[in-house]
C-alpha cells in the first residue's frame, strides 16, 4: 500500500518516578529529514531514536518531541551550594559597598534568596537514566506503529484519488486518439491542397523537395507517439501504485513525463478539439502531481 508523508502520533507514559509525553509528526519532503527534541540528560537516547526512525521511514520531514518530567513523589528539593555561595558573596559585596557610602539596606530575605534561579532545585537522587532510556525505547515502537498506521490511512486516500485521476487521464487519451484518427484524412487532404497550391504558383520549383518538406510537417503534426507514451505512462503509474511505498520519487518523475507528453500533444494539435483535450490532460496531470508530492 501507499504511505503518505503526512502523519501524526502521540503517546504518554510513566515509570519509576517519571512521566513523559511523545509527539511524532511529519510533512512531505524530498528526502528523510529527522528533527529530534529529546532530553539530553538521558544518555544515549537520541542516537537510538534516530536509528529507529531511519529504519522505519524513507521520506518526509519528521519531527519528534519528547517531554520528560519527574513526578512529585520522586522529586525533592535541594540547595545548590555553589550557586548559594555565589549569591551570598554578591550580597555581602553589595552591603559592604552600601556601608562605605553611608547607605543602610534592609536585611536580606531568605525566601527571596531561595527564589533566585538555581539556588533551590528539584532532584531525584540517584535515579538511573539508563533504566529510564530502556523504558522509553521499549515504548517507542508502539508510537512508530501508530504513526505509520496514520500514514497508511492517508496513503489509502491518496491511492483512491490518484486512481480516479489516472482513469480520467486514460479517458482523455482515448478521446485524443479518436480525434487524431478523425483528422488524419483531413490533414492529408490539407497537405495535398497546399502542395498543389504551391506548385501552381512556383514555376520551376522542385516538386520532390516540396513534397519532402510537407512530409516533414506531416510527421511533426502526428501525435501517435505522444498518445502511445501517455498510455504507457498510465500503465506504469498503476504498476507503481500497486507496488506500494516507497515509490513517491518514481511517481514524481513519471508525472514529469506525463506533463512533457501533454505539452507536446498541445503543440502539435493544430485542431481545436485536440487542443482542448490536451489542456484538460495538463490540468489533471498537475492535480495528480500535487497528490504525488505527499507519497512516501
Amino acid at each position: 500500500m501507499l504511505q503518505s508523508m503526512t502523519g501524526f502520533a502521540s503517546a504518554k507514559g510513566d515509570s519509576e518516578g517519571y512521566s513523559w509525553t511523545w509527539e511524532l509528526r511529519s510533512v512531505n519532503a524530498k528526502g528523510l529529514d529527522l528533527r529530534l527534541r529529546v532530553p539530553d540528560w538521558i544518555e544515549g537516547l537520541e542516537p537510538q531514536l534516530r536509528s529507529s526512525l531511519s529504519k522505519a521511514l524513507s521520506r518526509g520531514s519528521v519531527s519528534l518531541g519528547l517531554r520528560v518530567q519527574r513526578t512529585e513523589e520522586s522529586s525533592s528539593l535541594s540547595l545548590d551550594q555553589k550557586t548559594l555561595e555565589t549569591v551570598l558573596d554578591a550580597l555581602a559585596e553589595v552591603e559592604s559597598q552600601a556601608m562605605d557610602r553611608g547607605l543602610s539596606l534592609a536585611p536580606a530575605n531568605p525566601a527571596a534568596i531561595l527564589d533566585l534561579r538555581g539556588v533551590l532545585e528539584a532532584s531525584a537522587g540517584d535515579q538511573d537514566t539508563a533504566a529510564l532510556g530502556k523504558v522509553l525505547m521499549a515504548q517507542f515502537p508502539d508510537l512508530i506503529k501508530s504513526f505509520k498506521d496514520m500514514r497508511l490511512s492517508e496513503g489509502a486516500s491518496l491511492e483512491e484519488v490518484m486512481k480516479d485521476q489516472l482513469s480520467t487521464i486514460q479517458e482523455l487519451v482515448v478521446q485524443a486518439n479518436a480525434i487524431a484518427e478523425q483528422r488524419k484524412d483531413e490533414m492529408a487532404q490539407t497537405f495535398k491542397d497546399n502542395l498543389a497550391r504551391v506548385l501552381e504558383n512556383a514555376d520551376g520549383l522542385d516538386e520532390t523537395r516540396v513534397a519532402q518538406e510537407l512530409a516533414v510537417l506531416a510527421v511533426k503534426s502526428d501525435v501517435t507517439e505522444e498518445i502511445d507514451r501517455l498510455n504507457a505512462h498510465v500503465h506504469a503509474a498503476h504498476d507503481l501504485i500497486a507496488k506500494g511505498s516507497p515509490v513517491g520519487r518514481k511517481l514524481d518523475f513519471l508525472m514529469q513525463e506525463f506533463n512533457r507528453e501533454a505539452n507536446t500533444l498541445c503543440s502539435k494539435a493544430q485542431n481545436v478539439e485536440l487542443t482542448r483535450v490536451g489542456l484538460e490532460l495538463k490540468v489533471v496531470i498537475d492535480q495528480m502531481r500535487e497528490q504525488v508530492q505527499n507519497v512516501e
